[in-house]
């Protein structure tokens, strides 16, 4: 049985007082039957590290570079973020891909760079609305899924997926648990063909996951726990959803 995992995204959100309290809650609702994790702004990595030490909740960054130092203004490397204890990275996500421009060569390149340095990549994948009213949504995932396999290699089996329709993002809107549950298990054949590993990998879902609809969505077979956002940043909220993948 692969263990759930639930990570929190908080975005672009946070200030001292706000984290303290939301990290608070959450390492005072403990233990979880659950894996769980918070990926915070850079900014706030030190505080986090320092709220989390001695729990076992994990704390990772939204976003690295693929590069290992140089003159890349404003880029942060994986090296900076091993400095500060992170388990984990997110590449990939839509936001990154939609408002940056990022390619899926980029997405692959930032995965292995991770994982050189000891961090698990959660790699996102998903589709548009229109993508998916045009019937492409297992060609989309597939495709963006396959740049990572082949940058990866012999390594493939040591990241996380995570599966973020971009149109249940921040939406409101949910796929439906048969929705996700077909995806997932098109995303995990397409592991089995690149890894012996894909039965014990992690692949989450994503897309307005709330306390309401947790206990559904991870009941899947192929659904192994959750990228939460808006949700993620309300204590009570995202310990209801831990407390579900457990």
């Amino acid at each position: 049985m692969r263990r759930k995992l639930v990570v929190g995204n908080w975005k672009m959100h946070g200030s001292h007082k706000a984290n303290a309290e939301l990290l608070s809650g959450i390492c005072e609702a403990r233990p979880f039957g659950a894996d769980v994790a918070v990926c915070v702004p850079f900014p706030y990595l030190s505080e986090s590290a320092v709220a989390l030490a001695g729990s076992d909740i994990r704390w990772g960054a939204q976003d690295c570079s693929a590069h290992e130092q140089g003159a890349y203004t404003g880029e942060v490397s994986v090296s900076m973020l091993a400095e500060f204890g992170c388990r984990y990275v997110i590449v990939g996500h839509s936001e990154r891909r939609a408002y940056h421009g990022e390619s899926d060569q980029l997405v692959a390149d930032k995965a292995k760079a991770a994982l050189a340095r000891g961090i698990t990549p959660i790699v996102c994948v998903g589709e548009t609305l229109a993508q998916r009213e045009a019937g492409e949504t297992e060609t989309v995932v597939k495709r963006q899924l396959s740049a990572v396999i082949h940058a990866l290699t012999h390594c493939v089996g040591e990241m996380v997926v995570a599966y973020e329709p971009v149109w249940a993002i921040g939406t409101g809107l949910t796929a439906t648990p048969e929705q996700a549950q077909a995806v997932h298990a098109v995303l995990r054949a397409q592991l089995k063909a690149a890894t012996p590993k894909a039965d014990g990998m992690t692949i989450l879902y994503g897309g307005s996951v709330k306390p309401d609809n947790a206990v559904t969505l991870f009941g899947q077979p192929d659904i192994d726990g959750g990228l939460i956002g808006g949700a993620a940043l309300k204590a009570a909220d995202f310990v209801a959803i831990c407390r579900a993948a457990g």
